[in-house]
């Protein structure tokens, strides 16, 4: 981990940034989404009443508002370390900017190209691919254990081939919380002569993301899920985007990544919210103070040593979580059993021996904890597993900011149900 200062925020200091954390509802749902700080939610209503006109016309409002979408983007591509190797595309979601990136592969595609997709996968991730089958693709699966949802390296080598094209999985399944080998399961796709076009969504909330050192060719997230404003992010490699045209209109050129790719334009007020995270990020690296152009200046070190602390925060409430529901021999864990940082993030799924999943929400939420159940759009993991698609599971979902009062807080409301 990278050396900290003793400028390191406690906790509650933490807490006080994220007016929504005051609501009577204790909020263990962070997988859906995430609080934002003040000062997020500020640049971004600044934004509306300040600079909220067109690009690129010249006149002073004009160009304030060009220079943030412009800041937005370079600070995102320092935010997951691709300033040197590749551009960060925006849109509205993660799903939405899967389904453009799809639609430009889709006219690259020849007859008996391979895609492998990954049935840990969230739908995002996976539907979109599926439709290259008109176009002549073959589509492989990268298939999980189905007792545990596990993924194993072995099993992506073994649908491999000279035909392979791209393969899509997830960096974490928002449904296990298990953390993939990107890395590994990067090398061995290039090897065999593919791309990789990883869903970081369930990651980016708990890790520092760093596709230079991961080699990964596309890498997407929500930043919505990253204490910032609902939009999502894709990272692509320059030689990988290259291959491509966006489909943005045709005057514009190929070349002018990543608005190319970027229908419409991105969101402008989202781009101040954005460049505010930066702030956030500074906080938790141990700068009490940032300066007013922090979304300017912030690097990936800077990055780095916040989501160490990030992680510090989460791994008591991990743990507690975990011990808390083991506790009660009627409680399956969905995911790994383990409470190491480095094989898990704090979304944790459960199903009860004879509780449905939806009278295990009711209890929560008459008890004011907001958590939830379902699929999670991890539809064609729990059909492979044979969890019913309807019920889904259980799932807790913990970040940073959340503690472990609030974790025996649940679990005190739970336990006489739990233990029938």
């Amino acid at each position: 981990m990278t050396e900290r200062t003793d400028r390191i925020p406690d906790l509650e200091s933490i807490r006080s940034l994220f007016p929504g954390l005051s609501s009577e509802t204790v909020l263990l749902e962070n997988a859906g989404g995430s609080q934002v700080p003040g000062f997020v939610a500020d640049a971004i209503r600044d934004h509306l009443l300040r600079d909220y006109v067109q690009l690129g016309a010249g006149y002073p409002a004009s160009d304030r508002a060009t220079a943030t979408v412009e800041r937005a983007h370079r600070f995102l591509d320092r935010f997951v370390n691709g300033s040197e190797v590749g551009r960060v595309i925006l849109g509205s979601s993660c799903t939405s900017l899967m389904h453009v990136l799809a639609h430009a592969i889709a006219r690259t595609i020849e007859a008996g190209d391979e895609i492998v997709v990954c049935e840990q996968g969230h739908e995002a991730n996976i539907g979109c691919w599926l439709e290259l089958e008109a176009q002549g693709a073959v589509i492989r699966w990268w298939k999980v254990d189905p007792g545990t949802g596990s993924l194993r390296l072995d099993a992506l080598r073994e649908v491999l081939s000279d035909r392979t094209r791209y393969v899509a999985f997830p960096h974490v399944s928002n449904l296990l919380g298990e953390i993939v080998d990107v890395e590994a399961a990067t090398r061995l796709v290039h090897a065999a002569g593919g791309r990789v076009v990883v869903d970081g969504v369930a990651y980016a909330p708990h890790r520092a993301i760093d596709v230079d050192a991961w080699g990964v060719d596309f890498y997407a997230w929500s930043t919505y899920k990253v204490y910032g404003p609902h939009m999502g992010g894709l990272f692509g490699r320059h030689e990988a985007l290259a291959e491509l045209e966006g489909p943005n209109h045709f005057f514009i050129p190929k070349e002018e990544i990543p608005y190319k790719f970027e229908l419409g334009g991105a969101s402008h007020e989202g781009c101040a919210g954005i460049c505010a995270l930066a702030r956030l990020l500074s906080i938790l690296a141990g700068d009490p103070e940032p300066a007013d152009d922090i979304a300017d200046t912030c690097d990936h070190r800077t990055v780095r040593t916040a989501f160490d602390t990030m992680t510090s925060f989460e791994a008591p409430v991990q743990s507690r979580l975990l011990e808390r529901l083991r506790r009660h021999d009627s409680v399956r864990i969905i995911g790994p059993d383990s409470a190491d940082t480095h094989v898990r993030v704090s979304t944790i799924s459960m199903l009860h021996r004879t509780l449905d999943p939806a009278r295990i929400v009711d209890i929560a939420h008459s008890g004011g904890i907001g958590i939830r159940c379902g699929h999670m759009y991890a539809y064609r993991l729990c059909e492979r597993m044979g969890i019913p698609v309807d019920a889904g599971v259980v799932r807790i979902s913990a970040v940073h900011y959340n503690t472990v009062q609030e974790v025996d807080r649940l679990c005190d409301v739970l336990d006489a149900s739990l233990a029938g």
